[in-house]
């Protein structure tokens, strides 16, 4: 029975949210962002991370996505940074590359304890549907700075915006789940020389 979840409620002026996510699971997951865009993309992270997440989300969308989309990003970051704990007996780094059709994307991480982004991504269009590409960024920089990792992320080649979006999440999905994997070999260990994370 895993004992890597964790359940984060976050409320401001502009959004609700709260977040439930289990490292060990299925790749279930249960989304009410209001965002369908950013739930496709979500469900992948669950469904390549083998994790199980139930995000419910109400922000003021009537002025646009921007705000509910960061708190989403900080939020499911705070999830994780709990349900990590100490760090002890993970893989610690996760890297995956991720073609879908023509587009082919790499994420590269770290469980660091240092948020840090590096974030070399060129949509051909501005919009994806009504959702606004920006966006993709202001999530990641919420998910970095809240769960304390560093992240790579690199488009390597790609003509459709949707395609260049889900390859990114998809690979972030398989990252995630590689470096926050329990390796046998290091159990009881924490993998770090400073002997701290």
């Amino acid at each position: 029975m895993s004992t890597r979840k964790a359940e984060i409620n976050r409320e401001t002026k502009e959004t609700q949210i709260s977040v439930t996510l289990d490292l060990d699971g299925s790749g279930k997951s249960s989304l009410k962002l209001g965002i369908p865009f950013l739930e496709h993309m979500l469900d992948q992270v669950a469904r390549h991370g083998m994790f199980d997440l139930d995000i419910n989300a109400k922000g003021d969308l009537e002025i646009d996505a921007h705000h509910t989309v960061e708190d989403i990003g900080i939020t499911l970051g705070q999830a994780f940074h709990k349900a990590l704990g100490d760090k002890t007996g993970i893989r610690r780094y996760g890297h995956a590359y991720v073609p879908l059709d023509e587009s082919l994307s790499r994420v590269v991480l770290d469980c660091s304890g240092r948020p840090g982004i590096e974030y070399n991504v060129k949509y051909p269009r501005a919009r994806i549907g009504e959702f606004d590409v920006d966006l993709l960024f202001e999530f990641f920089q919420g998910f970095i700075n809240h769960s304390m990792i560093t992240l790579h992320i690199d488009n390597l080649r790609g003509r459709n915006s949707h395609h260049i979006a889900e390859t990114i999440f998809k690979a972030f999905g398989r990252a995630l789940r590689m470096a926050v994997e329990l390796d046998p070999r290091m159990a009881g260990i924490l993998p770090s020389t400073k002997g701290t994370l």
